[in-house]
């Protein structure tokens, strides 16, 4: 979860590529402020980054426990 910007957002979101470079992932980007409910939601916590519907990090990234949580997601599966 994301909004124009923000430059949390944008540390965020290179975070995630990094990650996903080597750890795999969907990678999804929404504007919180394109839905009432998300703004709602997450509209004062953003960025806010989601596993599985789960939230599980916001407004920084800790790159390690992120690593964990996307490895815990895919032995779920």
């Amino acid at each position: 979860m994301t909004r124009k910007g923000c430059h949390l957002c944008d540390d965020a979101k290179a975070t995630l590529l990094k990650v996903r470079a080597e750890y795999p992932f969907e990678f999804v980007e929404t504007d919180v402020d394109k839905s009432e409910e998300q703004a709602a939601l997450y509209g004062l916590e953003v960025p806010v980054v989601l596993v599985d519907g789960h939230k599980v990090a916001k407004f920084r990234i800790d790159e390690a426990a992120l690593i964990h949580r996307l490895r815990c997601a895919t032995r779920k599966e």
